[in-house]
């Protein structure tokens, strides 16, 4: 068998065989792109041959950033197209593939690579663990309604309690806990057939341009006022370069993201909002009229699903969550892609009016130089830490000493006695800070030398935040 780099001539052949090992036919893209498979770079792209020259694998790379805790972006080499097809599986053709890839990558000076796997099962034994994971949030629109910040309220109190009568506290008289006179429901226009002040109107029969008002009343997730700022409903091809301009800023500040080349939205090479389906766009604009945060939805038999919810911060995310929980004629909203944790499921006046579903993971890391991997993120407590990292796909077993001071790492080769014994798979898996180490060593999988080596662990590895990663290749 032969594997080897792909030129431009082998584009079809690759297209046509990853193709077959999915059991699907090939699409025909729409001029200029369209098509996942049009923003795959044919140098970095591997075909598996038999010794006859038929094409029986394939395995691709693409050139992404991915933005470490601390706010540091990475060459992160995002790995797709891999497939053999089924007269060839379990005869080493995968695993082949994957050592001449890896190999290749390290050749290239790479620190890390990522990948979505089709199969929770597969990557692990090539030393690629779960990083960051994604879930649904599911809000009937009867049950959207907001609670006031709770913050806002207690910064607003006086400092050893009331004397106003209320009883609750919050010095407005109000009694209902909401500190703004609301009823829980009527800034969001839900159950009483009106807009409930938040939009200047119904959105109902949005044509890209019906709605343009301003995003009044609270929507500052931090409890600090009402936000500043409008909301414009456009159809996808009217966005021009916004929504990659914002993904953009997004996405350098957000750990665990992945950076959208130019190229893709060009193309349109990918899942809603960058490919030609059909959607609305809820534009989040600043004071200044500057977009800060998108929402991509589509409305079928009175469910509105929002593809991804970007947002510069917080409380442009409130704004844009108010907004579709408002929207007129649906009966329910799914939220896609929500970091765990995330808290709109807990500015909802009833809790369990926030279905969670889908929990699943989504971005795979693996570490290709395990040095360089630590020192380019960000750290947020002093602190040593020894490691000893196997590696069994690449035959691998060498001891560090990680030693992080003011925010910064070294990690150097040790022959100190280790503090936790892991293997590749789950050192990638800890490195965003999005699985806790003392979870794989309660699993089993972590060898923690003494009692506290797991607790500093999960010190050291916390991110400023859960990483995330909404990117599709």
């Amino acid at each position: 068998m032969e594997i080897r780099p792909t030129t431009d001539e082998d584009l079809d052949v690759f297209v046509d065989t990853v193709h077959a090992a999915f059991g699907r036919f090939p699409e025909t893209p729409v001029e200029g792109g369209g098509l996942w498979w049009s923003a795959l770079e044919t140098d970095r792209c591997l075909l598996a041959l038999t010794a006859d020259g038929r094409p029986v694998g394939t395995a691709a790379t693409h050139s992404f950033e991915l933005t470490l805790p601390g706010e540091t972006a990475v060459p992160a080499p995002g790995v797709t197209a891999v497939g053999v097809l089924p007269s060839h599986r379990r005869q080493g053709v995968l695993t082949a593939m994957m050592r001449y890839q890896l190999a290749e990558l390290r050749a290239r000076g790479e620190l890390l690579s990522v990948l979505l796997a089709s199969e929770a099962s597969i990557y692990g034994r090539f030393g690629y663990g779960p990083a960051t994971y994604t879930a649904q949030l599911k809000v009937q629109r009867h049950e959207a309604a907001f609670a006031a910040p709770r913050a806002r309220a207690l910064a607003d109190a006086p400092a050893t309690g009331s004397d106003d009568g209320s009883g609750d506290g919050l010095g407005d008289g109000s009694g209902d806990g909401l500190g703004d006179g609301q009823d829980g429901g009527s800034f969001n226009g839900l159950g009483d057939g009106q807009d409930g002040g938040s939009f200047n109107g119904p959105v109902d029969g949005q044509d890209g341009g019906s709605f343009n008002g301003p995003v009044d009343g609270p929507v500052d997730g931090s409890g600090n006022g009402p936000g500043s700022g409008s909301v414009e409903v456009l159809r996808r091809a009217e966005c021009g370069g916004i929504l990659e301009e914002v993904y953009d800023r997004y996405r350098r500040t957000q750990p665990g993201a992945l950076s959208r080349p130019h190229r893709w939205w060009a193309l349109r090479a990918g899942q809603p909002p960058i490919s030609r389906e059909p959607r609305y766009i809820a534009v989040h604009r600043d004071a200044a009229g500057a977009p800060d945060g998108y929402a991509s939805y589509s409305i079928e038999s009175g469910t509105l699903t929002v593809d991804e919810t970007i947002a510069t911060d917080d409380a442009v995310f409130t704004a844009l969550a108010r907004f579709v929980l408002a929207h007129d004629l649906v009966s329910q909203v799914v939220f896609k892609h929500l970091p765990p944790e995330h808290p709109l499921r807990r500015q909802l006046a009833d809790f369990r009016a926030g279905q969670v579903s889908g929990d699943m993971d989504w971005l795979w890391v693996r570490l290709l130089d395990v040095p360089r991997a630590l020192t380019a993120r960000g750290w947020f407590m002093d602190g040593e830490l020894v490691l000893d990292v196997h590696d069994p796909f690449l035959g691998e077993r060498d001891r560090y000493l990680l030693t992080v001071r003011n925010g910064k790492a070294d990690c150097a080769p040790t022959d100190r006695k280790p503090d936790l014994s892991l293997d590749i798979r789950d050192l990638g898996s800890v490195y965003l800070g999005g699985t806790a180490p003392s979870t794989l060593v309660r699993a089993g999988h972590i060898r923690a030398h003494h009692p506290d080596a797991a607790t500093l662990a999960d010190t050291l590895f916390r991110a400023e935040r859960s990483p995330h990663c909404l990117h599709w290749f």
